[in-house]
């Protein structure tokens, strides 16, 4: 069983010069057809607009709200949610922050997969943690068997801050593993900083790349990356 999966954090449907871009990011999107979509930084019901009969499935996780609206994570998905929650990651007022989790059922067989869409702080100190309660709530969420998709925005530029997820839940980085280096996706016009993951349990990875062609690169600040991941066999989980 394949699964495709997209993370892109989409700076609220504002591209280079400030354009307006959601609905180049709906088409383009559409064009890709991933299974699974993580979405960073969308506002209000503009996860709705990019939703379609591709991905009826979907949840929202509200982390800023100002006088304008809101905005927090999103994810789409083409198999049925069954279960979400939204866990306040926030560890300063005016940074808000969270971690999105949903439980979906996929496949032949209908295996549980937990999806979790998350987008860090800024400083190495607030990601840290933030890592130890995403550790502490999966591991005493989840078992250690079961399937778990975690990707997101995660402003871990010197590439330390996440290493939790690996010893601390045993997780692999789609990218990292492909192309031993985590993807350099910020900023989008000339992406040098490593900060957009997708982290995976149960899976093998069989290609991660960044969408570097136009117009990709002036839909957001950041470059969307997509991960094909494979489910292990029973005797390999």
């Amino acid at each position: 069983m394949n699964i495709r999966i997209l993370t892109f954090n989409i700076h609220k449907g504002i591209g280079w010069g400030r354009t307006p871009t959601l609905d180049k990011i709906h088409s383009h999107i559409q064009e890709l057809h991933p299974d699974i979509i993580f979405l960073q930084e969308i506002r209000g019901s503009q996860f709705e607009e990019i939703s379609s009969e591709i991905w009826p499935h979907l949840s929202y996780g509200k982390n800023a709200i100002y006088r304008s609206g809101h905005h927090g994570n999103a994810i789409l998905s083409k198999f049925p949610i069954l279960l979400s929650d939204n866990i306040d990651l926030t560890l300063r007022h005016y940074e808000r922050r969270g971690l999105l989790h949903s439980i979906i059922k996929f496949g032949s067989f209908e295996q549980t997969l937990h999806l979790l869409c998350v987008h860090l702080g800024l400083s190495i100190r607030d990601q840290l943690k933030q890592l130890k309660k995403i550790v502490t709530y999966i591991q005493s969420t989840l078992s250690d068997q079961d399937l778990l998709i975690l990707g997101g925005d995660f402003n871990d530029w010197t590439g330390s801050a996440t290493k939790p997820l690996i010893k601390g839940l045993g997780l692999q980085e789609a990218f990292l593993h492909c192309h031993q280096a985590y993807a350099r996706t910020f900023p989008a016009w000339a992406p040098l900083l490593k900060l957009d993951r997708v982290y995976y349990r149960g899976f093998h990875a069989s290609c991660a790349h960044r969408l570097l062609q136009h117009p990709w690169r002036i839909l957001s600040d950041h470059i969307a990356l997509e991960a094909h991941l494979t489910l292990k066999n029973v005797n390999e989980q």
